[in-house]
């Protein structure tokens, strides 16, 4: 869904018994891959918030700068970078099926699983695994993984009462083997609900997860798996620099909690018109066949159904309309219209059905591990901009927007539409690569070559000069990795990989302002894809007591597309900027230990030197914008973390720092560094009756209630009048910021069971 909106990092764990006895906390493990690796596991994820998404159990790893909107995660105003590259620029995977919207790439974490189910979140800072099913994964791959259900037939069950009058209840059950049949399984349900910590508004989640596994014979197993989510969330306005400074977390910067058609924003900011729900259901079903000692395949069809609506409050006029660029002779008849003007709710709504299957087939020969693979995608998306009336006490029909009969209407009997868009997309890539081990496993070499070809087929189905709109893409990207191991401590690595990125949706149409007829949003088809070569150079070490890692990083893109929010008759939704050319270099590093005393000490850092390679055009001019800092890079960030935990008593402190960043490709404009600290305190109780280790647990966000812009929503190019290379002023627009969450505590009861 449109949201108003690689090194790996992986976060994992399952097990309660290994609780307490990871490196770090759970913030850190050993790793052996051809290009860098950071992990999160279970040791530390059950000692976070339990509605905390996959975006915010990662922040604290190298290369990690998350930007929250709300404390608890609930908001889909939520973006993580990587190494300053968007969550755009991730790729996003559940057990081998992918989780990004196809239209724009973007993941949404609160429409992933709940964290109480989560075993392993990967992110990969450097690239995606050469037989990842992701198109856009320049900045790395995010893998999720469920844990595996339980041999014996029991459960999970949790309820959290905290800030905001949020309050969250979890309860999974596990099946144990059914019956003889060697299936085993488990099924969870969440509801969780929150209010707006700044301003009005409150957040509504019903979640289900499930999973259902068999494995036969040496080394066959089979599983399907899947997530459903509906949830309604409130928005959080964006804030301008400006906006900030004069009123911070306050006045103008908050939607309003009544309706008043009379006031400065006509009645548009009632904050009932912004609320945002959104229904998701992904299936898998991974397989593994062992064929023979040597032949093994590996197949992975997938299936997923979304449909949302991104609103906010606008105005129309009863006259003068335009269906496109046709004007339209119809005369409204609009609730608490003035002077022939009223209040409606602008709705955004994008219906998607995306599936495909993943194929992999594995030959062992001597030193070598061949792959031969092939991915297909089909999607199919579609996406309007209708208009719901405003009653004089606010309210508005069908937040859904699916009725037909709560939509403006003209004389034909055809919603009115600003825009309605249909574009099947389909993706075919073959796939081939070799894992060859030498010296009894001392040097590893990957080579790989990935075909991926992309074609979207459209049409803008509002009157106009555009009807179809079509493109297609073949990119070659190969990769080449190697992993040297010195001896059982320490290890050296190094690889090269390419990715690719078409544009997103928003760029193939034409949107139109249903008052005049004119463009809303030109299309632009021709837009050429992203690109782009990285290369990692490493070392890791995995001691008796420390576990650690430092890796060089470096990226050459061109055609660099930089992720922006944008108005289009009022509903706020995603976009693209080409950036041009970037080089990115830098270095992490992550340290942590094995528990002593039970503490264990984790730190994380990363170094960043960004910049754009050349000027880039705009306003019919070229801006001076070679050798600037690219937006959303921060020079400087790191992270500690401080975990106890003998069994019965845990805690876990973190601290994270982000340098600040320009929002602006002239760099006219930046936020400020900002510091944020977590803390989380609890017990463990032994075993009674048929309760496992019941747990009483404190979390604290935000602990010092610090107020701070946490990211950029949407870089402009330059946000004060700027001259261009022939001399042209350019006009500057003011970027808009993600305002971070504030303090809040919550507390949990959990057992098992």
């Amino acid at each position: 869904m449109a949201a108003r909106t690689s090194e790996t990092i992986l976060v994992k764990g399952n097990a309660d018994a290994v609780l307490g006895r990871q490196p770090g906390g759970g913030l850190i493990r050993p790793h052996d891959e051809v290009r860098s690796v950071s992990t999160v596991d279970r040791d530390y994820i059950s000692k976070q918030a339990p509605m905390a998404n996959a975006f915010q159990l990662a922040s604290v790893l190298p290369g990690a700068n998350v930007s929250t909107t709300d404390p608890f995660g609930f908001s889909p105003s939520t973006n993580i970078s990587v190494r300053g590259l968007n969550g755009d620029a991730l790729g996003y995977i559940l057990e081998g099926m992918p989780l990004n919207d196809i239209a724009y790439y973007a993941g949404y974490p609160a429409q992933f699983a709940d964290s109480e189910n989560y075993q392993e979140v990967a992110l990969a800072q450097g690239s995606a695994d050469l037989d990842s099913p992701v198109l856009n994964a320049a900045g790395g791959l995010m893998n999720l993984s469920f844990i595996d259900p339980s041999e014996k037939p029991g459960g999970y069950a949790s309820v959290s009462y905290g800030s905001y009058n949020t309050n969250r209840e979890f309860i999974r059950f596990e099946t144990g083997e059914i019956g003889h049949s060697g299936v085993r399984g488990f099924v969870s349900y969440s509801h969780g609900a929150t209010d707006n910590w700044r301003g009005p508004g409150r957040d509504n989640r019903h979640h289900v997860d499930f999973k259902f596994v068999k494995a036969w014979g040496q080394g066959n197993h089979a599983a399907i798996l899947g997530s459903w989510t509906s949830i309604i969330t409130s928005y959080y306005p964006q804030v301008s620099l400006e906006s900030w400074k004069q009123d911070g977390i306050g006045g103008a910067n908050n939607l309003v909690g009544r309706y008043n058609r009379n006031n400065d924003a006509a009645g548009t900011d009632y904050w009932r018109l912004w609320r945002a729900p959104e229904r998701t259901l992904y299936v898998g079903a991974p397989v593994h066949l062992h064929l023979t000692d040597r032949l093994a395949l590996d197949v992975t069809p997938y299936s997923q159904l979304a449909y949302g609506n991104v609103p906010g409050g606008s105005t129309l006029s009863e006259t003068g309309l335009y269906n496109g660029t046709q004007p339209l002779p119809d005369v409204l008849n609009l609730p608490g219209a003035q002077d022939g003007e009223a209040t409606v709710r602008a709705n955004y709504t994008q219906r998607s059905y995306r599936s495909g299957f993943n194929t992999a087939l594995h030959y062992k020969l001597a030193w070598n591990d061949f792959v031969l693979g092939y991915w297909y995608d089909y999607t199919d998306d579609t996406e309007q901009q209708s208009f719901t009336t405003v009653s004089e006490n606010g309210y508005a029909s069908n937040i859904w927007a699916e009725k037909q009969s709560a939509l403006i209407r003209v004389s034909d009997g055809q919603p009115l539409l600003a825009g309605s868009d249909h574009t099947i997309s389909q993706t075919n890539a073959l796939y081939a690569g070799d894992h060859m081990s030498f010296l009894h496993d001392r040097l590893v070499v990957d080579a790989g070559f990935k075909m991926v070809m992309l074609t979207r087929n459209g049409t803008n189905d509002v009157p106009g000069p555009q009807y179809r709109s079509n493109a297609s893409y073949a990119e070659p990207l190969p990769r080449l990795g190697m992993r040297w191991r010195i001896n059982d401590a320490n290890q050296i690595f190094l690889n090269a990989t390419t990715n690719f990125r078409a544009p997103d949706e928003t760029a193939f149409y034409n949107t139109y302002d249903p008052s005049s007829g004119a463009i809303s949003v030109a299309a632009t088809p021709d837009t050429r894809p992203e690109y782009s070569i990285s290369e990692e150079l490493g070392y890791r070490r995995t001691g008796t007591w420390i576990i650690g890692s430092l890796t060089l990083f470096n990226y050459n893109f061109t055609n660099r597309q930089i992720s922006t929010l944008v108005s289009q008759n009022g509903a706020i939704i995603q976009s693209t900027i080409n950036g041009g050319g970037q080089t990115s270099r830098g270095v992490d590093v992550e340290i942590g230990t094995r528990p002593w005393h039970h503490l264990s000490p984790y730190v994380s850092g990363e170094y960043l030197h960004a910049t754009i390679d050349n000027d880039i055009a705009s306003g019919g001019d070229l801006l001076p914008t070679r050798g600037k800092i690219a937006v959303r890079s921060p020079s400087l960030q790191a992270a500690a973390g401080l975990s106890y935990d003998d069994g019965h008593f845990f805690g876990v402190a973190t601290l994270h720092y982000t340098g600040h960043q320009f929002a602006t490709f002239m760099n006219d404009e930046r936020i400020s560094d900002h510091t944020t600290g977590d803390l989380a305190i609890g017990y463990r109780f032994s075993d009674a009756v048929h309760l496992h280790a019941p747990t009483l647990r404190m979390n604290f966000v935000n602990i010092t209630n610090e107020h701070y812009l946490s990211g950029v929503a949407s870089p402009t190019m330059n946000a004060r009048d700027t001259t261009g290379r022939y001399g042209t002023t350019i006009s500057g627009s003011a970027p808009d910021y993600y305002v971070g969450g504030g303090f809040a505590a919550l507390f949990t009861a959990s057992t098992g069971f």
